[in-house]
């Protein structure tokens, strides 16, 4: 599919409280001006007593209110992330519940997980199943809670991640001028081991497994997965754009996932003549897993730095590892 009249209507953000590098340098005895040096992060966020399904439904209440449109709107919610309140019920369910009146209103609330990638597999999915009839606007939300997964030995992760969540309101606009363009994922699974919790599920069960930080933290081989992102990044960007009449170097705005300053230094390099076209939020909001381009899509709107008429791409890898690409003009 491709070319199909889609809107963005509006855009939301929730933000919980901000933690600067070094009070974490502080707090984990990590040498003073590591963060910045090494995970290129100044500040984050970190939930005190939110839930995945508070921050989500506030970001989307923001979206709503961008988009002028309120819940009797909605056709469909879709919570895109990566974590969760609890294992069941699914946490789409959760942000529906949170939200002012939510319980007031009966449609569809289903997640879409393919960790930091499930804010773009949420557009892509969403826009291929809004026709005006079943599905006219779709509410598509990615709230994340990275810091309670963190192992606090891990210099790397415990300075890279972040709490946050973003929202936007999508439409099927036969009369607009914003349009779908394409959409395309890959998996790469001989890489699923790369980035990890080993806890918490069926294989280690709690009830077999006792809670211990490291088996329960976020682990991940940054080496491994950056030459593996070396190899398939270049394929895949090729393979994206050889069957539409577009060019990297025709967007006008790119939209990486914020996975760290070494993978985003990497994707600048390879595309050079891109690289001032890139928006880059890592420093102020750190890696909020999912959350993390649709918190910058939002901040480029917000910002200025995309307006309507631009053409831009979202583009990253996920766990797994997957990597995937959305095409729109904005």
């Amino acid at each position: 599919m491709s070319h199909k009249k889609i809107s963005i209507d509006g855009t939301g953000m929730y933000l919980p409280k901000a933690v600067s590098s070094d009070s974490i340098e502080t707090k984990y005895g990590i040498p003073k001006g590591w963060s910045k040096r090494y995970s290129g992060v100044k500040s984050r966020h970190h939930v005190t007593d939110e839930t995945n399904g508070l921050m989500g439904a506030r970001a989307a209440e923001d979206a709503l209110k961008s988009a002028t449109v309120g819940l009797a709107d909605i056709d469909m919610l879709i919570s895109a992330s990566g974590s969760f309140d609890y294992p069941i019920p699914n946490q789409a369910s959760m942000i529906k519940h949170h939200l002012t009146d939510g319980n007031s209103y009966d449609f569809p609330a289903i997640d879409i997980d393919v960790t930091c990638l499930s804010f773009v597999a949420a557009m892509d999915m969403a826009s291929r199943i809004l026709d005006g009839i079943t599905y006219s606007r779709i509410l598509i939300v990615s709230s994340e809670i990275a810091s309670k997964g963190l192992d606090s030995s891990n210099f790397e992760t415990t300075t890279l991640f972040g709490d946050g969540a973003a929202a936007v309101v999508l439409s099927f606009n036969p009369d607009g001028n914003s349009t779908f363009i394409k959409g395309q994922f890959k998996n790469h699974s001989e890489g699923a081991f790369y980035s990890i919790i080993e806890g918490g599920g069926n294989v280690n069960h709690i009830s077999e497994k006792p809670y211990n930080e490291g088996l329960y933290s976020f682990k991940m081989e940054g080496k491994k997965l950056l030459r593996q992102a070396k190899t398939i990044i270049p394929t895949f960007v090729d393979g994206f754009f050889s069957d539409i009449p577009f060019s990297l170097d025709e967007v006008d705005v790119i939209i990486p996932h914020q996975a760290s300053r070494a993978g985003l230094e990497m994707f600048k390099r390879m595309h050079p003549t891109s690289a001032s076209k890139i928006i880059d939020t890592l420093a102020e909001t750190g890696n909020c897993i999912a959350a993390s381009i649709p918190i910058s899509l939002h901040m480029a709107i917000q910002e200025g730095k995309l307006n309507k008429g631009d053409t831009c791409l979202l583009i990253g890898t996920g766990a797994g590892l997957s990597i995937g690409a959305l095409l729109l003009e904005y």
